[in-house]
């Protein structure tokens, strides 16, 4: 008999979901938090919590970095200018040992410590989408996949759940445990079935020209044309002449001029210290949703405007929009607090649909001496929990070594790489190692881990919560600390029910053998 068109997408639907669901579950939990990327920043970058200075700063003061990028013959250098997510100015180009980062207090003008960490924007942002597998791009066709195996899901889900508002309006934690996550699984992915769709297929629109690139190719010999038609781009060679720098300060008023007083986000100075140099200078633009390439490029040595951009043509406005519903850097604390809360939904339906898997299966598997259920639930455990237990270790990390750190040749900022991945490791081997007591104890080390960074923060900077509150510059920081005090408090209330319900279940087991061994005359 052929199966059913809804049987069809049963199949589909449930296993998509098991072999790719733990991937699919790294992705949103570090999309969740790189909602909250340049507040991490500022949790684990303590030199960088300063407030936004209310005087203009001075970009020919920059001049002796300038100087330092043309004597390493940096192809680019950079000033990344602060704003109220991140209130510090910094710059960058590359030398021969790879890229050199300065931060700079806009205040004073005073260059601040190395803060020695990736924190979020270098390795939580980076790892949503791509892995930080950078060999042949394999991290981002890697999230490409999870992505279309998503959008799979969100469909099918919609076919088989015939009953999908009442499902949305129905949850009974008082029932057996697989009626409980079956419930929780249907709430969470259809509280957030549009957001999961836009924030999934948006995902893949942003990288179109690595997903489909026959689409360019057949049109536009290389991508650097394809940037100049497509987006207005402004781009030009060396000349392999010795050239000068004209006044940054003047180029920025122009920038100003030409759009109505906006303020500049970045400066990039291509091929410096060449009679080619030219000036590449962005708009701010956090008042939108799009993602629009506004440049102004001016020519390094006489500061003569070049070139600066229009509107790019329709269909990558349309992909420039879309790019910024899904990346939000605009200015909307709101909707940026709904985007967290409906990550985390994302999480909870991933995790739910796994355990109802795990436990509709468990009995006939056990039966029949099949190890799937077992392999799945150690996986599960090590790539849910455990990526939270890892992540947790990496703020963690963070507190404890102090700057300048080094260890066996690794810098501060990769042994807190390391620590997040071999503690991620040790998850899956506890896992594997103690199935019976896996979920409880990651969870108490969830809720151990989350104290203890807020515990290491206080004692390490002196921002203690209460501090942080009265402090506006420093609401980021006391948002973090709230957050990790209430995914810790979750975490151990969690622990406790799961414990009560292992001594409940442990307790009927006896009452059962107690019986079959004196019945009942």
């Amino acid at each position: 008999m052929e199966p059913t068109f809804r049987q069809s997408m049963d199949w589909l639907h449930t296993w998509a979901g098991v072999v790719l669901g733990g991937l699919l579950f790294a992705i949103f939990w570090m999309g969740t938090l790189a909602v909250f990327d340049r507040e991490i920043d500022r949790w684990m970058m303590p030199m960088t919590r300063l407030t936004i200075p209310e005087t203009n700063i001075s970009f020919d003061a920059l001049r002796p970095s300038y100087e330092a990028a043309v004597k390493a013959r940096a192809p680019v250098w950079s000033v990344i200018l602060p704003t109220e997510r991140e209130p510090v100015l910094w710059l960058a180009y590359n030398d021969v040992s790879g890229q050199v980062r300065q931060f700079i207090d806009p205040s004073t003008g005073a260059a601040l410590p190395d803060p020695g960490t990736l924190a979020g924007r270098r390795f939580i942002y980076p790892f949503h989408y791509m892995l930080h597998i950078r060999f042949q791009q394999i991290g981002i066709w890697l999230v490409g996949l999870a992505s279309m195996a998503m959008l799979a899901l969100c469909i099918s889900g919609v076919v088989i759940h015939r009953k999908i508002f009442a499902d949305f309006f129905t949850f009974r934690p008082r029932k057996q445990p697989r009626r409980m996550l079956l419930d929780l699984h249907n709430v969470a992915g259809v509280l957030g079935l549009p957001f999961h769709v836009v924030i999934t297929l948006s995902g893949l629109i942003i990288f179109w020209s690595i997903y489909f690139p026959s689409g360019w190719q057949t049109a536009y010999p290389n991508q650097q044309t394809l940037n100049v038609e497509a987006f207005g781009i402004y781009a030009r060679s060396k000349l392999n002449k010795p050239g000068e720098l004209a006044s940054l300060d003047a180029m920025v008023a122009e920038m100003q001029r030409l759009w109505s007083g906006d303020r500049p986000s970045s400066i990039q100075v291509y091929h410096p210290g060449d009679a080619g140099a030219y000036v590449r200078i962005s708009r701010l633009g956090t008042n939108r949703v799009t993602r629009l390439t506004d440049v102004a490029s001016f020519d390094a040595a006489t500061g003569a405007l070049l070139h600066h951009s229009v509107a790019p043509r329709p269909v990558m406005n349309g992909q420039r929009f879309i790019a910024g519903l899904h990346q939000i850097q605009f200015r909307h604390w709101m909707l940026r607090w709904f985007y967290f809360v409906l990550g985390l939904s994302g999480c909870v339906m991933i995790a739910a649909g796994y355990l109802y898997w795990i436990d509709a299966r468990r009995k006939r598997h056990a039966q029949a001496g099949v190890p799937g259920v077992r392999i799945v639930e150690d996986l599960t455990i090590g790539g849910t929990t455990g990526i939270v237990i890892a992540t947790l270790a990496f703020f963690v990390a963070n507190r404890l070594l102090p700057l300048g750190t080094t260890f066996a040749g690794y810098e501060r900022a990769a042994l807190e790489v390391w620590a997040f991945y071999l503690v991620w490791i040790a998850a899956f081997g506890h896992a594997w190692l103690r199935p019976s007591r896996a979920w409880i104890e990651q969870c108490w080390t969830i809720a151990a881990f989350g104290v203890a960074a807020v515990a290491l923060n206080w004692i390490t900077t002196g921002a203690h919560l209460v501090r942080s509150l009265m402090h506006p510059h420093l609401w980021s920081v006391a948002g973090m600390d709230l957050l990790l005090l209430v995914g810790a408090a979750t975490a151990a209330l969690t622990a406790r029910k799961l414990r009560c319900r292992a001594a409940g279940a442990s307790a009927g087991a006896a009452n059962v053998r107690s019986a079959e061994l004196y019945p009942a005359e």
